[in-house]
């Protein structure tokens, strides 16, 4: 904690960093993982497939991808990016189609009784109802993009990862190890517990339970 509180514009400067990078990568992976999970949800067969490539992405080191990546993207925050919107897909995609999977049958015929186009039932009926399943995903792609964007530092990305790489190529620096550490840890937890606070909020059964005040 001495060189947090020491050094608080170095760590903010950072965490600044940490977190648009690994907001940027969630962003674009949410908006490629809506369109594949509506997708896989109508098509098992795709889904199938889709889970399967994701899954051998999945299973590669962070480190060893993002090698991979730096030929072709260079060695900067892009190759850290699409690193992170590939590993956290195969987590949004399953949980996005598992939330799809969840709505009742009799609601969405119901909706389609009523006379709703499939756009109308998308956007009213199956994304409200899907929505904390997705929201659980989601929280896991978090903690995941936080903890693996440590490792963007190594190749010039930026991030808390800076503070534990420079902590150990530096003699006696534990420092900056545990600050690096303590900030990572407190960030992952902060959006963790947040995201889980709004997953609780819209989740119908934890509504119905609320009390209601009396007439």
């Amino acid at each position: 904690m001495s060189y947090i509180f020491s050094h608080p514009g170095v760590v903010l400067s950072l965490l600044a960093q940490h977190i648009l990078m690994t907001a940027t990568a969630l962003l674009i992976s949410v908006t490629l993982a809506l369109p594949l999970s509506a997708l896989a949800y109508r098509h098992p067969r795709f889904n199938t497939a889709l889970m399967g490539v994701l899954g051998i992405f999945y299973t590669i080191p962070s480190i060893a991808f993002i090698i991979l990546l730096v030929p072709l993207l260079g060695l900067n925050a892009r190759a850290v990016i699409v690193a992170l919107v590939v590993y956290t897909q195969v987590i949004l995609v399953r949980n996005f189609v598992a939330g799809l999977q969840g709505v009742p049958m009799p609601i969405l015929e119901a909706a389609r009784g009523m006379g709703m186009s499939a756009r109308q039932i998308w956007w009213r009926v199956q994304l409200p109802l899907a929505l904390p399943v997705m929201l659980a995903g989601l929280r896991i792609a978090v903690v995941v993009a936080v903890a693996i964007g440590t490792v963007g530092a190594k190749f010039g990305a930026g991030g808390l990862g800076k503070l534990l790489f420079d902590g150990i190529s530096q003699p006696g620096r534990y420092d900056k190890i545990w600050a690096g550490a303590l900030t990572v840890a407190a960030l992952a937890l902060t959006l963790n517990w947040g995201l889980q606070a709004l997953e609780a909020r819209l989740d119908p059964e934890s509504r119905a339970a609320e009390p209601r005040p009396a007439c």
